[in-house]
């Protein structure tokens, strides 16, 4: 039965436009129907709860709050950006929506600094100024991004007050010839971009640590060497270092197809930590808000869910504990996935102030958000 429940439901998808936005529109089921499944599903740590915030949302991906509450979500394959009210009225869901820009270029990578939203679109990065309601005086000041193959952008402000910003790989195992291309970028406005660190085939999440600045990222490896070869990888980012992709990965396996094209000067870092074979690891981000002290320091990591793989794997949220360079993980968050049918897909994850997270999850077009229950 809960099969078929989420096969109609995928049957029946429909779009909607909304202020010329495209937005995925579910069947017109009851929606505490949807909300069910997940409750049943969706396994967290004691004394958590989650609710759908909002839903019919496209591709939500990244994620920014402004001072009042309000969030900014990424519609990455929906070309839009949006601004979801918070919940005044506290049944658990957005108040409402507004669309903040339409019709862009896949847009992905957000940061909101007081009165300016920056937005990573495939091939630039443009700032707006923005009052709380509206977006207005766009202005380039990245451009030249190649386009094409991993599209997703992903920008945040440094420590040391550099823009840092994450350009996918073209290929699945290539050489590149474009040197932005597999690498994270630092820059300021103005001023020419430099190279921070190269090797990244697909590093779509990167947050500092707090108690050191340190900056980790999380990288998807490469496809077709099957099940469990290569590790996606948690990598600590320095500048200046090569992390192995395409010639090595993991800790230093040499790439069948092109380690040969490997410069014998090339230094490699291995990854500080494995998380399994294609389980496609698309955010991390360091708690700095939680009640419980102890988990502040941990990072939560956003598993998007395998493809090429025979029986899959992520989909779900995993926490990170750090102990000096030692790296363990236990389950945050499970449940999208049951023996192959899969009913949700974490993408970004956000922090707020009090301590409540908010989860884009772009395959069944909703906002989660997740905090402590009542009792607690």
């Amino acid at each position: 039965m809960r099969r078929f429940f989420i096969f109609v439901v995928a049957f029946f998808a429909a779009a909607a436009v909304i202020g010329g936005a495209v937005f995925a529109q579910s069947r017109p089921t009851p929606r505490d129907a949807r909300e069910r499944l997940l409750r049943e599903q969706i396994k967290l740590p004691e004394g958590y709860e989650l609710e759908v915030f909002a839903r019919d949302l496209g591709t939500p991906r990244m994620m920014q709050m402004t001072a009042g509450g309000d969030l900014i979500v990424s519609g990455y394959k929906s070309g839009y950006i949006v601004l979801l009210k918070p919940d005044a009225d506290g049944d658990g869901h957005s108040d409402g929506l507004a669309v903040l820009g339409r019709n862009m270029n896949l847009p992905h990578g957000l940061l909101l600094e007081g009165a300016s939203l920056f937005v990573a679109e495939a091939n630039r990065v443009l700032k707006y100024d923005f009052d709380g309601a509206t977006l207005s005086n766009e202005r380039v000041i990245l451009d030249g991004i190649p386009e094409g193959g991993h599209s997703s952008r992903t920008l945040a402000r440094g420590p040391d007050g550099f823009l840092y910003l994450s350009i996918g790989s073209s290929c699945n195992a290539c050489v590149e010839e474009h040197s932005w291309r597999a690498a994270m970028l630092r820059f300021k406005e103005g001023e020419a971009p430099q190279i921070f660190a190269s090797g990244l085939r697909n590093t779509v999440g990167f947050d500092w640590q707090p108690a050191t600045g340190a900056l980790y990222g999380v990288d998807n490896g490469r496809d077709n060497l099957g099940d469990d070869v290569p590790d996606d990888e948690v990598n600590r980012i320095d500048r200046g270092k090569h992390y192995g992709w395409p010639f090595t990965h993991g800790s230093g396996v040499e790439d069948p197809d092109v380690f040969a094209q490997k410069p014998a000067e090339l230094e490699v870092t291995h990854q500080a930590f494995g998380l399994g074979g294609h389980v496609a690891p698309l955010s991390i981000v360091f708690l700095r808000h939680q009640t419980e002290a102890k988990l502040n320091g941990s990072a939560l990591v956003g598993q998007h869910g395998s493809w090429n793989r025979s029986v899959k794997s992520g989909y779900r949220i995993m926490r990170l504990m750090f102990d000096g360079e030692t790296i363990t993980e236990q389950s945050f968050l499970t449940g999208c996935e049951m023996k192959g049918e899969v009913i949700c897909r974490p993408v970004g994850i956000l922090e707020a102030g009090d301590g409540s997270l908010y989860v884009s999850d772009d395959y069944a077009g909703s906002v989660y958000k997740i905090r402590k229950s009542a009792a607690n």
